[in-house]
């Protein structure tokens, strides 16, 4: 499972010229479905987006976390954070979970933000969407599950 992390200062999400959720102050989390995610993936990645220290302390040094400051967080469908664009032009997706497997999974990782006491908005699963947001920093950053399996470098 892939998360595109970013602070922001607000963001929102339509479909269909409608708002489908919104935030203040918070996370934007593009998140993305593999074919090999399970649940442990997404329990991984709420955790480590909910407790990553990038919001400002006293001192404007990144030691607060979504959780430390009550942060909310627009989590949004991303299947293209596993296109394959390593060959030709045309970005493969045949890595990216199928749309049941992966509903249940964004579905999922959402309650988890949620469970957390975290303000959760989201966009709409399968939908076309317009994503608007204003990056604080700008701060972005990529996180992958799959990193919990790798070996940290000495």
């Amino acid at each position: 499972m892939r998360a595109l992390v970013q602070r922001v200062t607000k963001a929102s999400v339509a479909v269909a010229g409608e708002t489908a959720g919104e935030i203040g102050p918070g996370l934007v989390v593009l998140l993305g479905v593999s074919k090999e995610d399970d649940e442990a993936d997404a329990e991984y990645l709420v955790e480590k987006t909910a407790n990553l220290r990038v919001f400002a302390d006293d001192e404007n040094r990144f030691n607060r976390s979504a959780l430390d400051i009550g942060a909310e967080v627009l989590v949004v469908s991303q299947f293209t954070l596993y296109a394959e664009t390593r060959k030709g032009r045309r970005p493969d997706f045949n890595q990216a979970a199928g749309p049941e497997d992966a509903k249940r999974l964004y579905e999922h990782t959402v309650r988890l933000f949620r469970d957390k006491g975290l303000k959760v908005g989201t966009g709409r699963f399968q939908e076309h969407m317009l994503v608007s947001l204003e990056n604080d920093g700008p701060v972005t950053l990529m996180l992958d599950s799959a990193d919990r399996q790798r070996p940290r470098r000495s």
